[in-house]
């Protein structure tokens, strides 16, 4: 089974709100602690966060929290092109396939990928452009200050708002001119990434800048470092903090969020949408 997203992220003329539900296939994830890494218990996840309630299946083989060492290509096909074909036979849910790198991302679209997530925004590999391009299909570029070994070795912005707007407009523009229109295109202001805690909160807050894109806008907070609100909570007690963070999100602009937690997640969004229509 394949979806076909061909014509653009028809998906949004259905649903207001989408949920990505997070698959690291990886030993290292700060999240799960590589509960995920083998083929097995990776499907059956991604299949459990359908039933779920999630639109979209983001699935990543390369860690990119705070001081993660990259992975080679080989590796990280190795670790995901198995778990994509293997829910691509049994689902049509939407994949998602969280790389910079064009090889694992071309890889990824044959086994059944809808979606290309570049968390480099394709600074990291000028090939992920024609990449989707060659196969039509969106792509998520997100905004990222360093690499993530050393992204939050402290990052320094002159103008936060702005710097992360330009980066993001310049990529968009970039894609326009190899011929993606804007149906293809989603931004992420890259929470966590190259950024101070306080940054995370201002950007959120402030979530509504970013809309002069005219861009589908996705926001990735679940679980991260600043929600511990200043080291109080560990990494398993922040699920309230990450369903508070996703809510504002999407009342200040947010479209997609990207979380662990499809239940949690699912029913912000029932509630959400319940005061919106009362």
């Amino acid at each position: 089974m394949k979806t076909t997203l061909a014509n653009g992220l028809d998906i949004f003329k259905e649903k207001k709100y989408l949920i990505a539900g997070i698959l690291n296939v990886t030993p290292d994830s700060f999240s799960d602690g590589g509960i995920f890494f083998d083929k097995k218990p990776a499907v059956e996840r991604a299949l459990l966060m359908e039933r779920e309630g999630a639109d979209i299946i983001d699935i990543g083989g390369e860690s990119t929290r705070p001081g993660a060492e990259p992975v080679t290509i080989e590796e990280e096909l190795e670790r995901i092109i198995p778990v994509i074909g293997e829910i691509r036979k049994r689902s049509n849910i939407i994949i998602s396939v969280d790389t910079y790198k064009s090889k694992v991302a071309e890889e990824a679209i044959k086994s059944g990928a809808d979606i290309v997530n570049d968390v480099s925004g394709t600074s990291f590999d000028s090939k992920m452009v024609d990449i989707v391009k060659k196969y039509n299909v969106p792509i998520i570029i997100m905004h990222i200050k360093g690499t993530p070994k050393n992204m939050q070795k402290n990052p320094v912005y002159n103008n936060l708002l702005e710097e992360i707007y330009e980066f993001l407009r310049e990529k968009k523009e970039k894609l326009n001119r190899a011929g993606i229109g804007d149906d293809k295109i989603i931004v992420d202001p890259g929470i966590g990434f190259g950024k101070t805690w306080d940054d995370n909160f201002k950007i959120i807050n402030n979530l509504a800048y970013f809309k002069e894109l005219n861009l589908p806008i996705l926001i990735g907070v679940s679980k991260k470092s600043f929600l511990s609100l200043g080291g109080k909570y560990s990494v398993g007690e922040r699920e309230e903090q990450t369903c508070v963070a996703n809510l504002i999100s999407l009342m200040k602009g947010a479209s997609i969020v990207r979380v662990h937690n499809v239940v949690s997640a699912r029913k912000m969004i029932e509630t959400l949408l319940a005061f919106e229509e009362n």
